[in-house]
């Protein structure tokens, strides 16, 4: 009776401790909190067998994703048109799908550190790859991964030199070094913290980039339309007027930016409209950056792009655009469509039918900047926007829509994982949203102007592009799989002692 309860209440602190990460992340920013629920998390999951760990780790990552994607109830609920019990099932699919991810590595782990203790260090790589995995299989889906919850704490720093993944991996050699130095009474254990905290305060002084003499003003326009109106026909003009009125008295800017989708009339059918955009655009010796729908008459295909209206220089099918490669799944395209619209209208939502543009494209144009672009979604995904970035890239630009999220902590998230891009490649950041965050973020991932939510509004700065690559844009991934691979040499040096004693 005494171990059946035992193993109640230690499946009830996983799944509250899972739970309580959310608040790690925005808007709560409480980034202190990974250093005390992970080691409580290994202490309790520390003496389990590999199967028990498993599903301790499926309990642990059932709280996390819950609480952490709550947010998703409100786009499903507001435009799914499923009952509630239909809505509840789907997510609860979802989170348990995610949660097979840390339950798999907490198995994996357990499994070679019952062989020997040298082998508890080896979390940090299987835990690396198994978030890999979550968000490269299906298409992938690696939000709210660990790192992103020091995007404000103390191993910021690091990522221009090992990237969101090595801040993940470093969270967890953290986690063992305190658990294993209060368990063992090895107080030694935590230099390995301490290095890399050093490490991460030391950074910016080993980062070989710079800042251009040449300023640049950008001006950021958030439209708050409704997304009830948003793709109504009647409401294309009012969308683009709207748009017009609050950027007409601040068009003497370098760089104005609209959000994804503003024009939605289809681009074939709006040249009128986008040359009078182009020429106002010209005569303010300014560069306009605007989310369109493209529809690619010959090949009947739509493409999520970015077009630039910039001095007299648009031509449709020109090159200077961009156009959407990573697709969200139900919301931009609908695996197996012929039988899943039918069901609902979570299927069939509006502009659900869209093909992909290339991984890889060059940088758009703007008034003698180079900008990387990643619409909405896509700015989740570190490895696309790193091979979209280059030695000559100014600035990042990502352009979104979270209405369908409404006043929930899932626009926050989303900022907050833009904010680690331009910690990671060290760019200046410009991020246009329809209703929120829309913001400007140095070079470091820190704000320098933020509208406010749920309001038509504006900001602009004068920025500093960036010029040269980080330590992370040039080799990746490789910094934190080496940083990673460090947990193994416990075991590699008992093993070579091991056989050095048999000979």
């Amino acid at each position: 009776m005494k171990k059946r309860w035992g193993s109640k209440l230690n499946s009830l602190f996983l799944l509250l401790s899972g739970a309580s990460l959310t608040l790690a992340y925005s808007p709560f920013n409480w980034h202190w909190l990974p250093f005390i629920i992970l080691p409580l998390v290994l202490k309790v999951i520390w003496p389990m067998a590999p199967k028990r760990a498993f599903y301790a780790g499926l309990t642990f990552g059932f709280g996390w994703f819950t609480a952490g994607l709550s947010w998703i109830y409100v786009s499903i609920d507001q435009y799914g048109g499923l009952p509630i019990y239909a809505t509840l099932l789907i997510l609860l699919l979802l989170f348990l799908y995610l949660s097979l991810f840390p339950a798999l590595a907490f198995g994996l782990w357990q499994k070679l550190s019952h062989r020997s203790i040298q082998w508890r260090f080896s979390l940090p790589l299987i835990w690396l790859g198994f978030e890999l995995l979550r968000g490269w299989l299906f298409t992938g889906f690696p939000w709210l991964s660990l790192g992103y919850t020091q995007t404000d704490g103390v191993f910021a720093n690091l990522a221009p030199l090992v990237g969101e993944s090595g801040i993940t991996v470093t969270l967890w050699l953290t986690a063992l070094s305190i658990l294993m130095a209060v368990k063992y009474h090895r107080p030694l254990l935590l230099i390995v913290p301490l290095v890399l905290l050093t490490v991460s305060n030391l950074s910016y002084k080993l980062q070989p980039t710079w800042r251009s003499t040449e300023l640049t003003s950008v001006l950021l326009v958030q439209g708050n339309i409704q997304q009830s109106l948003k793709w109504q026909a009647e409401q294309q003009w009012p969308n683009i007027l709207r748009y017009l009125d609050l950027t007409r008295p601040k068009f003497n800017h370098d760089i104005v930016i609209w959000p994804e989708s503003a024009v939605t009339a289809l681009e074939p059918y709006a040249q009128d409209v986008l040359n009078t955009m182009e020429q106002s655009a010209s005569v303010n010796n300014s560069a306009l950056i605007t989310g369109i729908i493209d529809y690619d008459r010959l090949n009947d295909a739509f493409y999520n792009s970015v077009i630039v209206l910039d001095d007299d220089t648009y031509q449709y099918g020109g090159e200077n655009r961009y156009q959407k490669h990573h697709l969200l799944p139900i919301g931009e395209f609908v695996p197996f469509e012929d039988i899943l619209r039918p069901i609902a209208p979570l299927f069939n939502l509006p502009m659900s039918s869209f093909s992909r543009g290339g991984y890889q494209q060059p940088n758009l144009e703007a008034n003698n900047r180079k900008l990387s672009m990643a619409i909405c979604y896509e700015i989740a995904f570190p490895q696309q926007v790193r091979d979209n970035t280059f030695e000559d890239t100014d600035f990042l630009v990502t352009i979104s829509n979270d209405t369908w999220f409404g006043d929930s902590h899932g626009p926050w998230q989303h900022m907050q994982i833009s904010r680690m891009r331009a910690l990671e490649l060290q760019r200046p950041l410009l991020r246009a949203t329809n209703n929120g965050v829309t913001a400007i973020v140095d070079e470091f991932g820190q704000f320098i102007e933020k509208a406010p939510q749920f309001k038509a509004a504006t900001v602009s700065a004068e920025l500093y592009p960036v010029n040269g690559d980080t330590w992370y844009k040039r080799f990746g991934l490789w910094g934190a799989f080496i940083l990673a691979l460090s947990g193994l040499l416990p075991a590699g040096l008992t093993k070579a002692r091991n056989k050095r004693s048999q000979a």
